[in-house]
């Protein structure tokens, strides 16, 4: 995998709506998050030609978000890009994506959701990209951005080391304001205590290169070009998440299975899923661990797949920063998680 420049002061990012036209429907909380980017880590971010059009507008012009997307990879004077927020339609920007233009012009790519799209288009192109905090949501967390959030950013996109241990957040929070209202920008959304991570299976320590983004994004990905081989999986750290809509786990189950009788699960080494989002109450936060170890032990027997969960990154904040195509570790004895390599240069 091709590593991007890491990240530093007087960099300009490229904000980018791929999906969803979440600037132009809720232009303050864009700015707001625009604004903490900015500030945290001294950049400066420019608006591509579409980001801040209508959401109508971008959802009827898939071709346009995909111009921006490969205007900002191609201009030299972008040193960045993050996706301004998620959505439901970046697939239909994948047949003008030029993966020549994201191959030789190497840089930083963040988002997560439906971003998972454009992460595994930058996967076929052989970039590293970081599934990571959006401009609206994650950079534009109510009441400052959360600590945790931007050590994450700092430590895997700006330092030329490894990230090392990801240590769990001591609390999250998925509660939903609405941001019509910019008086909710101030106040601090409800936070809650952590189940605490749980190794579902497995022993020892295996290691291997992430890859994987949001279940509910998999099945717009199964059959097109965009799908990585079964051997890209091989010896792979599947990393899984489920988006605010609370996915039925039906429909995670059946995913799962996809993925069993293409040969996948029994090629990793590993798989990590973070805590569900959907405002769910603490009992229901395990169903898709329940879910996960019955379809990877019981219907597949991969008993001695390591299998470790809760993690913080998704849908629930703050979040940690997984960087696609960088190996990391299982440390199941201790439930730990690593990124033991550097994702930038």
């Amino acid at each position: 995998m091709i590593k991007p420049k890491r990240l530093q002061r007087g960099n300009r990012i490229a904000a980018v709506s791929l999906s969803w036209g979440g600037p132009g429907t809720f232009p303050l909380q864009y700015q707001f998050g625009k604004r903490q980017l900015e500030t945290a880590f001294g950049v400066e971010v420019i608006e591509m030609p579409h980001t801040l059009k209508p959401a109508d507008w971008i959802a009827a012009n898939p071709r346009a978000r995909a111009d921006d997307l490969m205007q900002a990879f191609a201009d030299p004077n972008i040193d960045a890009i993050i996706s301004t927020i998620g959505g439901d339609d970046s697939i239909r920007t994948l047949p003008f994506i030029d993966f020549a233009a994201i191959r030789n012009n190497p840089k930083i790519f963040m988002g997560f959701s439906d971003t998972t799209i454009t992460h595994f288009a930058c996967f076929k192109a052989g970039l590293t990209s970081f599934y990571g905090p959006a401009i609206m949501a994650g950079f534009g967390e109510n009441g400052g951005l959360f600590p945790y959030t931007e050590q994450a950013v700092r430590t895997v996109l700006c330092a030329l080391s490894a990230a090392g241990l990801i240590e769990p957040s001591t609390f999250w929070t998925d509660e939903r304001m609405g941001w019509h209202d910019p008086a909710n920008q101030t106040r601090q959304r409800a936070r809650r205590v952590p189940l605490g991570r749980r190794l579902l299976q497995g022993e020892g320590v295996v290691e291997g290169p992430l890859i994987g983004g949001c279940v509910d994004v998999f099945p717009m990905l199964l059959g097109t070009d965009l799908w990585p081989t079964r051997e890209q999986f091989d010896g792979a750290i599947l990393f899984l998440e489920t988006s605010e809509e609370a996915l039925p786990v039906r429909d995670f189950i059946r995913t799962l299975r996809n993925l069993g009788v293409q040969g996948i699960l029994e090629r990793l080494s590993g798989i990590i899923l973070a805590r569900p989002s959907g405002e769910l109450p603490d009992e229901e936060l395990t169903r898709y661990d329940d879910a996960l170890a019955h379809v990877v032990g019981t219907e597949f027997g991969l008993k001695q797949l390591p299998i470790l969960t809760q993690l913080d990154f998704g849908h629930t904040y703050p979040i940690c920063v997984l960087p696609l195509g960088i190996k990391a570790q299982i440390d199941c004895e201790a439930k730990a998680f690593r990124i033991i390599e550097s994702a930038v240069v």
